[in-house]
């Protein structure tokens, strides 16, 4: 399975989600690979810690060694990376990505990365975080991927980003990628007690939008969990945010049977 976590507004929480899913799945026994596409390299700083700026060969380089047909020289697993936490490896980013995307752009490689994860069988679960917005490096995602998950953090301007979000997502699947589907709106950074986001939640469910059952509260521990470079799984098991991960986990196995 390949999911890509995608919306094109900032702050809604992509590397958070993508990287503890990611270790959930690893955590449960699952060979499982983390894709940061997002030159702000914020999963790899979140899996890796200070090694982060020494992890190379990093995406920057296979994009590089892509453009210069230096493939000759290394196979996509030279770009993998191990994070303390077993079962669990990172394709990871580099700041260096951000320069190479108008070339990519020009050169329409957007079949490459796909291309690349197709070599790599071992993983059964792979989660591609992305940048906020319609670029290269999210397209390159979109067409990898087979599910899609679109974080929303309770505001109007991320509500109004989903419609649009949805749209691209449709272009996608109707010009490169038949099997993509969003498999559903993950609610983060959710206070039950407020008005607001009850409200907007409920809009979306009316408007029959997929949206998850679970809900992913705001949490200070989050941070921490940053700052530690440690998943909430492995900083605190037993957190209200921990267990609302694992929930999250289990509802996307029971719709990936149904």
């Amino acid at each position: 399975m390949r999911r890509v976590v995608f919306n094109q507004k900032g702050g809604v929480g992509k590397s958070t989600i993508s990287c503890n899913l990611a270790a959930i799945s690893a955590a449960r026994g699952r060979r499982t690979l983390v894709v940061d596409l997002d030159p702000q390299t914020n999963s790899t700083q979140y899996l890796l810690g200070g090694k982060a700026v020494t992890a190379k060969p990093s995406l920057a380089d296979f994009f590089d060694d892509m453009l210069f047909f230096k493939f000759n020289k290394r196979v996509v697993r030279d770009y993998i990376h191990p994070t303390p936490f077993e079962n669990l490896d990172i394709l990871p980013a580099h700041h260096d990505m951000e320069t190479l995307h108008e070339k990519l752009t020009a050169r329409y490689k957007i079949f490459k990365l796909r291309d690349a994860l197709d070599q790599l069988m071992e993983y059964t679960e792979v989660f591609i975080d992305t940048p906020p917005a319609m670029s290269f490096y999210t397209r390159s995602a979109l067409i990898a991927a087979t599910n899609c998950l679109i974080p929303f953090d309770c505001d109007d301007f991320s509500r109004r980003a989903v419609y649009r979000l949805l749209e691209d997502i449709n272009e996608i699947r109707d010009d490169h990628n038949p099997h993509l589907r969003v498999e559903g709106i993950v609610v983060n950074q959710f206070q039950p007690q407020a008005k607001l986001p009850q409200r907007l939640v409920q809009e979306l469910i009316d408007e029959g939008l997929p949206m998850l059952g679970t809900r992913l509260s705001a949490s200070v521990k989050v941070k921490e969990s940053h700052e530690q470079s440690r998943p909430m799984i492995h900083l605190d098991p037993k957190h209200k945010l921990s267990l609302q991960f694992e929930a999250l986990w289990d509802e996307l196995q029971g719709r990936g049977s149904s």
